[in-house]
């Protein structure tokens, strides 16, 4: 198997049939409208402009002019002002696909992480009164402790400290067990 081929496979292999369609009816759903069965997720949103329609219902004004026609430096200007976008709206920079994996198909698992992400983020904007995608991440609970608390937990001894019950290899057998037969 040549390597491409083998890259091909690995990267097939992580598609969640399942996540892309939860994916495509979470969009659907915010945009209203189902996307035609004719076509796979990938090819209907290649050209940006869904991503663009997506990002503007979640956040209006977010991709204020994006191209409807055009060639294809047209098209990947399009999935750039998406990424943009859901960058400023706080999705890390880290879960943001790059415009390849969607533009020629190379790693599609990666756009559907990414609108996970998006959906994630959705959360934290209470001005969104749409539908989620994804579990809801949790808040942080920083706890702030005074330096008289700090210092008296510098003084609390261990548990295991000073003594050696229940820190023992009793019972622990490596291997099976020998067995001497006599007589034979």
């Amino acid at each position: 198997m040549s390597l491409e081929r083998a890259v091909r496979a690995k990267l097939a292999s992580k598609r969640d049939p399942q996540q892309e369609k939860e994916a495509q009816e979470w969009m659907e759903a915010i945009l209203g409208y189902k996307f035609p069965k004719s076509f796979p997720l990938e090819e209907y949103i290649k050209d940006g402009q869904v991503l663009c329609k997506l990002i503007n219902t979640i956040s209006p004004g977010s991709v204020p002019k994006y191209n409807t026609t055009g060639g294809q430096f047209k098209m990947m200007e399009n999935i750039n002002l998406f990424q943009k976008a859901i960058k400023a709206y706080g999705v890390a920079d880290i879960d943001v696909f790059q415009t390849v994996d969607l533009w020629e198909c190379k790693d599609f698992s990666q756009v559907v992480m990414t609108l996970y992400a998006l959906g994630r983020e959705t959360y934290r904007h209470p001005e969104w009164k749409g539908p989620f995608l994804g579990p809801k991440p949790s808040d942080e609970a920083k706890r702030d402790f005074s330096e008289e608390t700090l210092k008296a937990g510098q003084t609390i001894i261990g548990l295991q400290a000073g003594q050696n019950k229940g820190a023992t290899q009793a019972g622990q057998n490596m291997g099976a067990g020998r067995k001497i037969i006599i007589g034979k």
